[in-house]
């Protein structure tokens, strides 16, 4: 290039500030070979401090490299936009129930003796299996070491993923699993039934008696290990997760939300009913109503297994599925009480509409933020009140339209 005049020099230097700036951009998104080696360097004090051999070190580093992609993916959880109905019926279906039958035929004894064992019911162990990887059809497909050190490395909750990293790095070294085949998610849950590494080390366990906690190619070992998770979390042997239930008409949707729990024997008394008509079993048992929908859908209510389910995973959706999905593997159907037709979950700024409305029509709740808190509830209920709704202070998409028109 030749440099024959000052606006030439002006775009030359402008061109070099542009690669210059892109370089840089790559680089605290990808780092370089030399600092991914500098990178796993770094850990060996702290991992052999945890016991790892350097020669289970070395070959769970062969070949590793950043992965861009895990990266990425942390950038890209959406907002989670989809009511308990789409969630529920997505992962809930006829085919997936009739995989979990035939689950449980070829596993039978094995699920038997975990029953025996830890006091969970096969179906709920297979209702998780069948959740978190489709009996075992899809486990993730990333290396862990690599997920979980590119994870580390790029800084993204590098506290927490560091110790999982290690924790990985221990597992190896003690035999369990060859490095290549330590497979899972991005985020580095692994195996049939996504054991994080530290919930694997608390609660795996070598069911088949073969010297190896192998929760990656021993289905026996991996619903053994989902049973022991569930049973030192509390699960209740011979117990269910919760009844879907018939509310009455005229409810006390207010009083419901003062109990918030209460025993079986108490909800009675105001009037619900178990849709199949029989009677609560054990009228002391404590529950909590769950209304996913509001007053126009299903409800249930919710025992202290529906609680240890929800150990796996911190979602009431998420728990409602697997108790739904292991009512089908036993044989049962869909919920008595349809799901509300027309519904939608609402996005944060959706939210934020919703609230200018009520704030609009007189109902107080403060700045319009897209955060649904008690204020916010107290307006919907006082809003539904006027307009003769259950006031069950449910936020929904079919609460929206109606306050737009």
């Amino acid at each position: 290039m030749l440099l024959s005049n000052g606006r030439t020099i002006a775009r030359f230097r402008h061109l070099v500030a542009l690669i210059t700036a892109a370089a840089l951009s790559a680089s605290s998104i990808a780092p370089s070979l030399a600092s991914s080696a500098d990178f796993v360097r770094s850990l060996w004090p702290e991992a052999q401090q945890r016991g790892v051999s350097r020669t289970a070190f070395d070959a769970a580093f062969a070949g590793y490299s950043y992965v861009p992609k895990v990266m990425e993916l942390t950038r890209k959880q959406p907002e989670f936009t989809q009511t308990v109905q789409q969630y529920v019926d997505k992962r809930v279906t006829a085919g997936q129930a009739q995989k979990g039958r035939a689950m449980r035929q070829e596993w039978a004894q094995t699920l038997a003796g975990t029953q025996q064992r830890w006091g969970v019911q096969p179906e709920i162990v297979l209702a998780i299996w069948g959740m978190e990887t489709n009996f075992g059809g899809f486990m993730g497909g990333e290396n862990t070491i690599y997920a979980l050190a590119t994870l580390t490395e790029g800084g993204y909750r590098a506290s927490f993923f560091r110790d999982e990293l290690l924790t990985a790095l221990r597992i190896v070294s003690d035999g369990h699993i060859a490095p290549n085949q330590m497979v899972g998610s991005w985020a580095g849950a692994m195996g049939h039934t996504q054991f994080m590494p530290s919930s694997f080390m608390r609660f795996a366990v070598d069911y088949n008696g073969d010297g190896r906690k192998d929760i990656w190619n021993s289905v026996q070992d991996a619903l053994g290990s989902t049973a022991n998770y569930l049973h030192h979390f509390g699960w209740r042997p011979g117990e269910t997760w919760g009844y879907e239930v018939k509310l009455p008409s005229g409810f006390d949707f207010a009083a419901a939300r003062q109990m918030e729990k209460a025993p079986l024997s108490q909800w009675q008394s105001m009037g619900i009913t178990r849709v199949s008509g029989s009677a609560f079993p054990r009228p002391s048992d404590m529950a909590r109503l769950y209304m996913p929908a509001g007053a126009a859908g299903p409800a249930f209510l919710l025992l202290p297994n529906f609680e240890v389910i929800k150990r796996y995973n911190n979602s009431d959706s998420y728990a409602l599925a697997v108790g739904h999905l292991a009512d089908r593997i036993i044989g049962g159907g869909s919920f008595a009480t349809p799901w509300p037709a027309g519904d939608y979950a609402l996005t944060k700024a959706q939210r934020a509409e919703l609230q200018n409305l009520l704030n609009r029509a007189g109902f107080d709740v403060g700045t319009a933020d897209g955060v649904v808190g008690p204020k916010t509830r107290a307006a919907v209920i006082a809003w539904q009140q006027r307009q003769g709704w259950p006031a069950d202070g449910h936020v929904s998409g079919r609460l929206l339209d109606a306050l737009k028109r």
